[in-house]
């Protein structure tokens, strides 16, 4: 049994199509609106879940409130095959959600009101290494309190754990973080807030240095994530870019979940990291043309597929 532990964020997303995203200030007029299980912790739990093989065996660590949305992000987690009793309730906060607009090319604008996951306490932690041991992989994001974070990743590695970090959304990160990650997977205006720089486009041309660079932060390796054209990957010995495959996007949200999730279950079953980078731009190629979060992810019997007649 392959063992996967996602720490992080369950929230209940709130979903509205748009023709555009609307300037500061402006209202716009919205579409459809629907509800979806989401939040990055979460999506990466869902997602592992479901790309995993059958002996793939997915634990989720988390808070939720007392309320009818913390009950359905449980529930639908353990219908993917999420094992969520490390997910538990406080009376402290409500739910996290997520106020989300999709806007007709796919692209989307969310803001996040954290509430019960910022109940996810550092103090808490050291209680939770049982949970970690045996595990050959655990995810990180974000969302949950930056200590929090910081010790759970600590706790991670020393029970063995490979640990994968998405640093969203984007902040500043401390050394001692950043040397607990053994994969940092930032896009494009994260890599260059982490460095210190403003937010913008990062020319292919750019993607090596931007990833030394950022491997000298502290990560063992770094995969900087570029939309639509791909993913930039390099350590202290390899450096390789892996083309995104073309799709027509419909939705984008949790396209990095879905990455990042994939990438973890491709390696912890022995996949060199060319292949496992194919396999996580797959998948998320494929969340991209459906609408909402947990709601996109892809069997691993539809990226089978799609790899075996995709091309790139």
């Amino acid at each position: 049994m392959t063992t996967l532990v996602v720490a992080g964020s369950l929230n209940m997303d709130f979903v509205v199509a748009v023709d555009r995203l609307p300037a500061p200030g402006e209202t716009v007029l919205g579409g459809d609106f629907r509800m979806i299980p989401g939040g990055k912790g979460a999506n990466q739990a869902c997602a592992a879940a479901k790309l995993g093989s059958g002996d793939t065996a997915v634990r989720m660590i988390g808070r939720v409130g007392y309320d009818v949305f913390g009950d359905h992000l449980k529930a639908s987690l353990s219908a993917a095959g999420v094992d969520v009793r490390a997910v538990h309730a406080t009376r402290s906060e409500a739910t996290g959600v997520a106020l989300i607009s999709v806007e007709k090319s796919g692209q989307n604008s969310i803001v996040v009101a954290p509430g019960a996951n910022h109940a996810l306490a550092a103090g808490e932690v050291e209680a939770m290494r049982p949970l970690f041991a045996g595990a050959r992989l655990a995810l990180f994001q974000l969302e949950s309190p930056i200590d929090t974070v910081a010790a759970a990743l600590r706790v991670a590695r020393e029970a063995g754990a490979r640990t994968i970090l998405d640093p969203a959304p984007a902040q500043p990160l401390p050394a001692e973080l950043l040397a607990a990650v053994d994969i940092l997977t930032p896009n494009e205006n994260e890599a260059l807030l982490l460095l210190g720089r403003p937010p913008g486009r990062v020319e292919l041309d750019q993607a090596a240095a931007l990833a030394r660079f950022l491997l000298d932060l502290g990560p063992r390796a770094v995969v900087l994530k570029l939309g639509d054209r791909g993913c930039y990957y390099r350590d202290s010995n390899t450096e390789l870019f892996s083309a995104a495959f073309s799709v027509p996007a419909r939705d984008t949200t949790a396209a990095g979940d879905v990455f990042n999730a994939a990438l973890a279950v491709a390696l912890a079953e022995g996949l060199a990291i060319a292949e496992a980078l194919r396999f996580a731009n797959a998948a998320a190629a494929i969340s991209v043309t459906r609408p909402g979060a947990q709601a996109s992810v892809p069997s691993r019997s539809e990226v089978d597929q799609f790899l075996s007649g995709g091309s790139q």
